[in-house]
């Protein structure tokens, strides 16, 4: 019984420290491109009914740095698994939705 006990436990710590590490709703995240500031907004997504574990760990690492390039998300990972023009808009062509100089 201790055992199962301490699993339990240790499941419950490591689904908690994942979704720590997203950016919930009111925190964001930004890094530079040479296309300008990237700000990732979790007010964005959650408004839209979006939950962590819907991109985390699948889709993205549990990491802050983003080390893909825009021919990723057009082949359809990363960002451009959802902005692929039918779930969100596409980001092919709406640079300046993401990109701000």
């Amino acid at each position: 019984m201790k055992r199962f006990v301490g699993k339990v436990i240790a499941l419950a710590v490591l689904v908690t420290a994942t979704q720590a590490i997203a950016v919930p709703a009111g925190k964001s995240v930004d890094w530079q491109t040479p296309m300008g500031k990237v700000v990732f907004k979790g007010d964005d997504h959650a408004g839209k009914g979006l939950k962590c574990s819907e991109c985390h760990p699948k889709v993205f690492a549990m990491k802050r740095e983003a080390k893909f390039k825009m021919a990723d998300i057009y082949a359809g990972k990363y960002c451009g698994t959802c902005h692929n023009g039918k779930r969100a808009f596409a980001a092919k062509g709406n640079c300046t939705k993401c990109h701000k100089k």
